[in-house]
């Protein structure tokens, strides 16, 4: 392989294994914000249990794609210098947005979450997580805008040997955009959901005593499932008017992730809701429909790196549709030896972080929602003080 081919496989497993943890991300935030909510309203014990276990999972998983969403900016500098001096006036603007909001207000109100459990007034403490999942969502808006102006250069002129932004409006109005962004944010709802449905899954397989708390998390991991394979595929399909002409005509990689995107979101959205919805609440005692649950709960991750392969590989050869080509947005001067010295360092990197959050993770499933780090107060046992 080329230098070139080593670059692309590089942005391809870093943006990929990125993804995974945005996605989850995207959809765990809003329904940690819904228990809390429901908690602070009826006070009740399960509630709260509820919010402090589905919350330190999230937390886990923020702070894992925080250490991945560095690396994809190292990635961006080391190899794609050719795109930051052709259009970094316009593509750099949103990044920075994008960084100020998650490196500054999100990760801020989400450290005054956790740490202020027993010390901010309800309704502040409440308006925390909120606030987590709006700059969440923006963050995301801003990556989306981003990578639209790469589908779509809208807003922008080109002026000499450098693009430079002629129209915000346009540039937050681009047709590539407007359906795509809900599209992330249906995506990001259906794995949070499938998340809950399979956890839950897992434990009332085993029979654990918590059959009450994993009872509504399952019931609600189902309703957020549907709503967002819903808004996924309503945004998903209204996209193909947009589509640059050819954008998908002799491009395999392209058509075929397009088409197994498709193909089982559909299978999964009949199944979410003509089946899993309608028996939502007998589901959490037929025990014999758990393995299929538990079974279904990484398909959602598939799904997003289907959808995200066949948006940037049909792009190709163009790094910005029809303005800039993949090899000038190359960083000059790189050598096959050394893109494969990065890629293997950023694929351990990656590979690492995603399996250490995934035995966190598992581990807190696996424990239940005793002895949690998250708001405990100071007589209650913490998870650092059990063996696994």
């Amino acid at each position: 392989m080329n230098a070139l081919d080593l670059a692309r496989t590089q942005f391809a497993v870093t943006g990929s294994l990125h993804f995974l943890f945005v996605v989850l991300t995207l959809g765990l935030a809003p329904l940690v914000a819904i228990m809390h909510t429901r908690w602070a309203l009826s006070g009740k014990p399960l509630r709260e249990r509820m919010t402090r276990f589905w919350g330190q999972i999230y937390v886990i998983n923020y702070a894992m794609g925080i250490v991945t969403g560095l690396v994809m900016e190292f990635q961006f500098g080391l190899s794609w210098s050719g795109l930051s001096h052709y259009a970094g006036d316009v593509f750099g603007a949103p990044l920075a947005m994008e960084t100020l909001v998650a490196f500054f207000l999100e990760s801020t109100f989400l450290g005054l979450w956790i740490f202020g459990w027993g010390r901010l007034p309800k309704a502040a403490h409440l308006a925390c997580i909120w606030i987590v999942t709006l700059t969440a969502y923006a963050s995301a808006f801003y990556i989306m805008v981003a990578n639209s102006f790469l589908q779509n250069p809208a807003g922008s002129v080109v002026s000499g040997d450098r693009m430079r932004l002629v129209d915000f409006g346009a540039l937050l109005t681009n047709k590539a955009l407007v359906f795509s962004f809900p599209h992330v944010i249906g995506a990001g709802l259906f794995t949070g959901g499938m998340v809950l449905v399979g956890a839950s899954a897992y434990r009332l397989r085993r029979r654990a005593p918590e059959v009450e708390f994993f009872s509504a998390s399952m019931r609600t991991g189902v309703i957020a499932a549907a709503v967002g394979i819903l808004i996924t595929l309503g945004f998903g399909y209204a996209q193909f008017a947009g589509i640059q002409q050819g954008k998908f005509d002799g491009n395999a990689t392209a058509a075929i992730s397009l088409a197994l995107m498709v193909e089982l979101g559909q299978l999964l959205a009949l199944g979410v809701l003509l089946v899993m919805l309608p028996m939502i609440a007998v589901l959490p005692r037929w025990r014999w429909t758990h393995p299929i649950l538990m079974a279904l709960t990484p398909l959602p991750f598939v799904l997003s790196i289907l959808g995200w392969a066949a948006r940037e590989v049909g792009r190709q050869p163009w790094m910005i549709w029809e303005r800039l080509t993949v090899a000038d947005a190359m960083s000059p001067g790189l050598t096959p030896g050394m893109v494969t010295a990065s890629l293997i360092g950023f694929t351990a990197v990656l590979g690492l972080l995603a399996v250490v959050d995934y035995v966190l993770i598992a581990r807190v499933v696996r424990r239940g929602p005793h002895a949690l780090d998250l708001g405990a107060t100071a007589g209650e046992p913490r998870a650092a003080a059990l063996t696994y």
